[in-house]
């Protein structure tokens, strides 16, 4: 019994209420508040100790690790789900696009939907002159964080911008807070695209394109194209992988994950508990309710591996 909060990832939001709402009739005495406003948020105020989880897209970045000192963090993965590239595009509707073209349009080079490059990856799809407009995010995002590492991955130098969770884009680029805002960017703006989380873009009613994968294949995002790249992963001893650009034919490439993250030692007994309490319900029976919104189950490796370290809590 007692009262749980937790702050942060957006890409999580939706399965934090449905999981809270559900893990309520289990456990009725025990309030669980979430949050979102970003991974960063979310690390930040566990940092300042003002939450009893974060939930985080990304690691704790190397710059913010003096805010951790002295405490051992534990990552407990939760979710897995494709980042979408959503665009609006009156009379186009199955869009492809290669990596090298996204890393074109999110530099700023590549500045009108009839652009050879991607003319090159829509053989025979009649394509308008309309001006490209980027829907990105204002908030430090684990989103930002894992599309531009999936940039990195596959196209390499052709991606000048680097990996952060926060990013200097091209100066005519629309930001808004959370995977909702970048959404509503992309739904009210004619000619933009943004990336937004899958299950974001299916209640918004967007519409996405497919990605070219690592195997040469352009692929759908979907809750199975995600568990495609998750059982490809190589999970690290603290559970920290990443899930972009992984190889297999049905891999969707823009996969990424979630974590929730947790101090090892808690105030008291009733903490530990009552952490312990959620956290397995979200690794258990939590993870049945995914599918339906949009998100992935965890590969049952990765899933028994984090069952296994709440232990340590």
């Amino acid at each position: 019994s007692g009262t749980l909060n937790g702050s942060g990832s957006t890409f999580q939001l939706t399965f934090q209420q449905e999981a809270i709402a559900a893990f309520k009739s289990v456990q009725p005495n025990l309030t669980v508040n979430y949050g979102g406003g970003g991974s960063g948020k979310g690390r930040t105020d566990l940092a300042a100790g003002t939450v009893n989880f974060a939930g985080s897209d990304s690691p704790i970045p190397a710059k913010e690790e003096s805010g951790f000192a002295g405490k051992t963090i534990l990552y407990f993965p939760v979710i897995v789900g494709p980042i979408t590239m959503a665009y609006n595009l009156s009379g186009v509707s199955n869009l492809k696009l290669s990596p090298a073209t996204i890393a074109g349009i999110f530099s700023g080079k590549i500045k009108t939907w009839n652009d050879p490059a991607i003319k090159a990856d829509n053989s025979g799809v009649s394509l308008p002159s309309t001006a490209i407009t980027l829907a990105v995010r204002s908030d430090s995002s684990g989103t930002t964080q894992n599309f531009t590492e999936f940039l990195v991955e596959a196209t390499g130098s052709a991606w000048t911008l680097g990996s952060s969770s926060t990013i200097k884009w091209p100066s005519s680029a629309r930001a808004a807070s959370g995977n909702p805002g970048v959404a509503q960017v992309v739904k009210s703006t004619p000619g933009a695209i943004g990336y937004v989380d899958y299950s974001t873009a299916k209640a918004s009613g967007l519409t996405f394109a497919s990605v070219k994968n690592k195997d040469g294949s352009f692929i759908a995002p979907s809750p199975e194209s995600a568990t495609a790249a998750a059982d490809a992963v190589a999970v690290k001893p603290d559970l920290t992988f990443a899930a972009v650009w992984q190889g297999g034919p049905n891999a969707y490439p823009i996969t990424y994950q979630s974590w929730d993250l947790v101090n090892a030692k808690q105030p008291t007994a009733a903490d530990a508990a009552n952490l312990k309490a959620y956290l397995g319900y979200l690794l258990g029976d939590g993870q049945k309710l995914l599918p339906q919104i949009g998100l992935a189950p965890l590969p049952s490796s990765v899933d028994q591996k984090a069952v296994a370290q709440l232990d340590k809590i």
